[in-house]
């Protein structure tokens, strides 16, 4: 099926449905339907249907979608399918976390080594790598590295930044608590810890 442009929050529940598909056991059939997937996800059913049009079309009548097919067309959507090979630079606490954390792949993306002052390569967990910053060029160049991910503190981020944006990276995801600056054609995403826990914080406070 072609790609279709879809909202954000369309983007942002796919995910969520990709994982309660997976989560499906043996005995639950070969077939969900939109019904079913809404109230397992607490969304509305007429939602759930515009959300899987976009990617899958229309369930079939009485039996609803094939599981095994909307995944792989949900998976195929969002790039899961293919991994997209990623570098992390800043090796601290939630960086060292994040290469760790072995779902990433599942979602398509491949932290192939990370980045630091360190002098000499280390290694976290099972097998990633902490290489010298010396190497960041090289290694995004030699590797074809599109995605990068910023963990260091916000003194250095926009230079983090600048680097991956010259090593020709087209994606950053940043955790530095700093807007950064990148060109034209550069996708950003921000994760504000701090802000999201404020906020947290604040809604509960505030609830009655």
């Amino acid at each position: 099926m072609e790609k279709t442009t879809v909202s954000k929050a369309t983007l942002g529940r796919l995910p969520e449905y990709l994982r309660t598909l997976r989560d499906l056991a043996p005995e639950d059939g070969t077939h969900i339907s939109a019904t079913a997937i809404a109230k397992k996800l607490s969304l509305g059913e007429v939602q759930v249907r515009k959300d899987l049009a976009a990617v899958s079309g229309a369930g079939k009548p009485k039996l609803g979608y094939e599981i095994g097919e909307l995944i792989e067309e949900i998976e195929h959507f969002l790039g899961y399918d293919q991994l997209t090979p990623a570098i992390l630079v800043g090796a601290g606490k939630l960086g060292k976390a994040l290469l760790q954390y072995r779902e990433f792949e599942r979602y398509g993306v491949k932290i192939s080594a990370a980045f630091d002052l360190n002098e000499k390569p280390i290694i976290i967990g099972e097998k990633t790598e902490v290489l010298p910053m010396s190497q960041l060029e090289s290694f995004c160049r030699d590797g074809h590295i599109r995605l990068g991910i910023i963990t260091v503190g916000e003194g250095s981020a926009q230079e983090v930044c600048d680097r991956m944006v010259g090593c020709g990276i087209e994606a950053i995801w940043n955790f530095a608590p700093c807007k950064l600056s990148v060109p034209s054609g550069v996708l950003l995403q921000n994760e504000n810890l701090a802000l999201s826990l404020a906020h947290l914080n604040n809604q509960l406070c505030n609830h009655n």
